[in-house]
């Protein structure tokens, strides 16, 4: 039960962190495209914008759950189970 909460909130993390990114991102190039939309719009309408907003979002929001979920994984191993894995060390 302790590793499911473990990684799961892990994945919540994931998912958190992306969309503090995605909001951050956004925020930056909505000034610009609002400021001179004429030179950040790259000649699309704001409905293209707002579509690479929506598609933009579930990318970022799926890659946030994966990253996380992995980690999770991953630091789970690292400090419960089998530890940090063993570096290969190739000498020529």
């Amino acid at each position: 039960m302790k590793r499911i909460i473990y990684i799961a909130l892990f994945t919540f993390l994931g998912a958190l962190t992306s969309t503090v990114a995605h909001g951050l991102v956004e925020l930056w190039y909505l000034g610009l495209l609002n400021a001179d939309f004429a030179t950040y719009g790259l000649g699309w309408s704001w409905e293209t914008w707002f579509m690479i907003h929506t598609v933009g979002s579930w990318v970022l929001l799926i890659a946030g759950i994966s990253l996380g979920f992995q980690q999770g994984r991953y630091w789970w191993r690292v400090l419960y189970s089998e530890g940090r894995p063993k570096r290969r060390c190739f000498h020529g």
